[in-house]
């Protein structure tokens, strides 16, 4: 299930229950939101077995704080933010993070995924793909993970803004600086990526 199939009633319901100790709507949980959490922590640790631990220890420590936790904080938000903290502090230890948020566009990504694509498609995507990567790498840190939050894993500003430390508004000022430096840079790019611009409003 994509984070875009996620029904927010759905969650609603599912996270009171898991709230309540119910073991059964917390595997449902785990199912619906695992796949999107997993590919957010792989765009922050680049690696498969690293972004899967990180996601298991969330949910880990969901379980075991269901009873304590705020009740006015969304679980979704709250594992996405728990996952972002996990990856990071895994790599404290690196000369910088700003390359955690590198190339968020994925062959997953609705953006640039065509059913039974040609041969040219293929070409026109991968550079699309090569383009868009690099300037959403120039973005800064923050620019880039609301960005990532928002529009590839599909948070609203409320759940971007609990994940990230930060007031809804501050988010939506990050959006607005991203997008419009992207929309900027890609009509610079000429008409390979120009489309890109009206996908990005």
């Amino acid at each position: 299930m994509s984070m875009t199939d996620v029904d927010s009633d759905f969650l609603l319901a599912v996270s009171a229950k898991v709230r309540a100790g119910d073991a059964d709507a917390y595997r449902q949980l785990f199912d619906a939101l695992y796949g999107p959490l997993r590919r957010f922590a792989w765009s922050l640790v680049r690696d498969d077995a690293q972004a899967e631990d990180l996601v298991q220890e969330a949910f880990v420590r969901l379980w075991d704080r269901r009873a304590s936790m705020d009740g006015d904080i969304p679980l979704r938000a709250w594992l996405y933010r728990t996952v972002r903290n996990l990856a990071l502090n895994s790599r404290r230890d690196l000369a910088t993070r700003t390359r955690l948020l590198d190339d968020p566009v994925s062959r997953d990504n609705p953006v640039v995924a065509r059913p039974a694509p040609t041969p040219e498609d293929l070409t026109v995507d991968r550079e699309i793909n090569r383009q868009l990567s690099t300037l959403v790498q120039e973005l800064p840190p923050r620019q880039r993970e609301a960005l990532l939050l928002s529009r590839v894993e599909g948070l609203s500003h409320a759940e971007v803004a609990n994940t990230m430390g930060c007031a809804p508004r501050t988010v939506n000022n990050h959006l607005v600086a991203a997008l419009s430096t992207l929309r900027r840079r890609l009509a610079e790019l000429g008409t390979l990526v120009a489309s890109l611009v009206g996908m990005l409003s």
